[in-house]
């Protein structure tokens, strides 16, 4: 007759719900990746408990080191019902080096941090494949991260996303609110969708009108779940080519707050801006929301990027407009600062798709 487990036998981590084989095999994994997201200043460190990275002192006069962490958000639970795993990579980069790129800087690394109910070395490769995907696009190294088994804590199916990322700007040339000028432009940049925020309230839309994410909801090219997964732009590369070469007196980064949220974030007291919607493409993944929430056109721009993940504000909106749509950016001026005025306006207010 069998009798309960020796005291000498005891459980295993395995039986705690950690499997040692697994992180291992993750990790494995997780090195191939940042070896192909890598850059000349990365030095190689034999123990593997931290990354090391050179800065190069011969190239700036006065460095500041500029960082930012993030995350990516209810977008992760879309990720578990479609069952795809590497746009959110993408996605957790972009979050930081686009805010990053805000101050002047120039992405120098990232890391990553992976907690799952149960590690999947699948999922996970995805989700790594994503990140280094990013960090290609970025110009940045990989430098490390950590994937964590949190049995108990998460669902087995589950996992939540960090990432921290630190970049470099000459003291002289940082971006700050005090550079803004009444009168400078407004140059927008085109978002591929949703981004990386208001996925909160986009569920809350899939869920209540039962919109399947299979079907397209009229958008004809592609489907609902594809349309809200797509990855965020990665606009850094295209700002710093910017800055080098016409004056940049802000760059705003339009994540949560949409629009009138962050563009206020970047002008110094005393001024306001003028945003003319009627410029903006909206993307159709918008109005299928806006539709079916229903959701009024003021909280849709409150909430939403609505066609632009990034905004330049310049003393020349035409030369912006033509280094950006020079290297395939699809930019256009799309308002004015104004002295003497608070917050953001925004000009011809309609629902998406009117």
């Amino acid at each position: 007759m069998s009798g309960p487990r020796s005291g000498r036998e005891g459980i295993t981590y395995r039986d705690a719900g950690v499997d040692l084989e697994v992180a291992d095999a993750v990790a494995e994994r997780a090195g191939h990746h940042a070896r192909r997201a890598t850059r000349p200043e990365v030095v190689d460190s034999a123990s593997g408990f931290a990354g090391l990275f050179a800065l190069d002192r011969d190239r700036y006069a006065d460095p500041l080191l500029v960082a930012s962490c993030d995350g990516v958000g209810t977008k992760l639970e879309l990720a578990h019902a479609v069952g795809r795993h590497d746009t959110v990579g993408v996605d957790l980069v972009a979050m930081v080096v686009d805010d990053l790129v805000c101050t002047g800087a120039e992405p120098l690394l990232f890391l990553d941090y992976v907690a799952a109910g149960e590690l999947s070395p699948d999922v996970v490769d995805e989700l790594l494949a994503g990140i280094a995907d990013g960090c290609v696009q970025a110009g940045c190294a990989l430098l490390g991260g950590e994937s964590a088994a949190h049995p108990g804590v998460l669902p087995s199916d589950r996992y939540d996303l960090a990432g921290f990322g630190v970049g470099v700007v000459e003291r002289a040339e940082a971006l700050e609110p005090a550079r803004v000028r009444s009168g400078d432009a407004v140059v927008a940049m085109a978002s591929t969708g949703l981004h990386s925020n208001g996925y909160s309230l986009a569920r809350r839309v899939v869920d209540a009108a039962g919109l399947a994410l299979a079907s397209d909801h009229g958008l004809k090219v592609q489907t609902l779940g594809d349309a809200l997964l797509r990855p965020t732009r990665i606009y850094a590369p295209d700002c710093l080519a910017l800055l080098g070469e016409t004056p940049v007196h802000a760059l705003c980064h339009v994540t949560g707050g949409g629009v009138p949220g962050n563009l206020a974030r970047v002008l110094p007291d005393g001024h306001g801006a003028l945003v003319d919607t009627t410029t903006f493409a909206v993307p159709g993944v918008f109005g299928v929301l806006a539709e079916h929430g229903p959701i009024a056109p003021e909280e849709m721009w409150r909430v939403f990027n609505m066609g632009a993940g990034m905004l330049a504000v310049v003393p020349d909106g035409a030369a912006a407009v033509d280094v950006l749509r020079a290297r395939g950016v699809d930019a256009w001026e799309c308002g004015e600062v104004r002295a003497g005025a608070e917050g953001v306006e925004l000009a011809g207010l309609t629902a998406p798709g009117a």
